[in-house]
């Protein structure tokens, strides 16, 4: 399988009042098209950081980050990120919403009824279609969190960054979400980097998971191949001896790392 996205010998530091402060240091990581990794640790080991690096938001302080052939200098349309907070402008419908993405990357491209084929067809696909017209304040979170993520996939990225997507939802509409992503991942073929903190999310989601050590001066610790066909359900997998298998792997490595952070 292509490689997308280089990670070579990334450290990060940022300057402080009491010196520099090292959050990251020699991270190497190949993440493949079409694979699903995710980014699992302690509080503070510096996931989301290295999901900005890798979305061009921050410049690493050393090493270097290349997307598709190119060393990545900044934010581009080739990667979409979704945050825990969904982001939606909220004086714009869902659909204008998503099309003010859309408009963004095809609107010198295209027609604007493709465009707006475009964008309906992403809401289509995460099935909001229903709440098109609607705005922001008129629909649940894990409402608007679709609709962050169809805008995100209408952009057609080549890597799709989510940092923590899921994690203010209560435990049914996450659920219902991740199983949506499931769907939409398996029709698109998507490559995804995801930040999380919950353990089932990963190995549900996740070809790979890299676990990263407590920070400061964070690295990858371990990196756990996830061997579940796909496409996969939760109930299915409740009593799956490799789902165990991975679930205890990344319970183990995290405590080791919490009882050696206590000590």
């Amino acid at each position: 399988m292509k490689s997308l996205v280089q990670i070579e010998n990334i450290g990060m530091s940022f300057e402080t009042k009491k010196g520099p402060f090292i959050a990251l240091r020699d991270i190497n990581l190949q993440i493949r098209e079409g694979e699903v990794v995710s980014l699992i640790g302690h509080s503070g080991c510096g996931k989301s950081t290295l999901l900005n690096l890798i979305a061009g938001l921050t410049l690493p302080t050393d090493g270097a980050l290349i997307c598709g052939g190119r060393e990545i200098a900044g934010p581009g349309p080739e990667r979409a990120v979704v945050f825990q907070n969904h982001s939606l402008l909220p004086w714009l419908t869902c659909f204008e919403n998503v099309y003010l993405g859309v408009e963004r990357v095809f609107g010198t491209k295209e027609s604007k009824s493709k465009l707006k084929a475009r964008t309906l067809a992403a809401i289509e696909m995460v099935h909001m279609a229903h709440a098109a017209d609607k705005h922001p304040g008129e629909i649940s979170g894990g409402m608007k969190q679709r609709i962050g993520i169809a805008r995100a996939f209408a952009m057609e990225p080549k890597i799709l960054l989510m940092d923590e997507p899921f994690g203010a939802l209560d435990a049914l509409t996450r659920a219902a979400l991740q199983d949506e992503l499931i769907g939409v991942m398996g029709k698109t073929g998507a490559t995804v980097v995801m930040v999380t903190h919950d353990v089932d999310e990963a190995v549900l989601l996740s070809d790979r998971v890299v676990m990263l050590t407590n920070g400061p001066s964070a690295t990858i610790g371990e990196i756990l191949e996830v061997n579940l066909a796909k496409p996969r359900n939760r109930l299915a997998l409740a009593n799956d001896a490799e789902f165990i298998r991975c679930r205890a792997a990344i319970l183990e490595f995290l405590y080791q790392k919490q009882v050696k952070k206590a000590a």
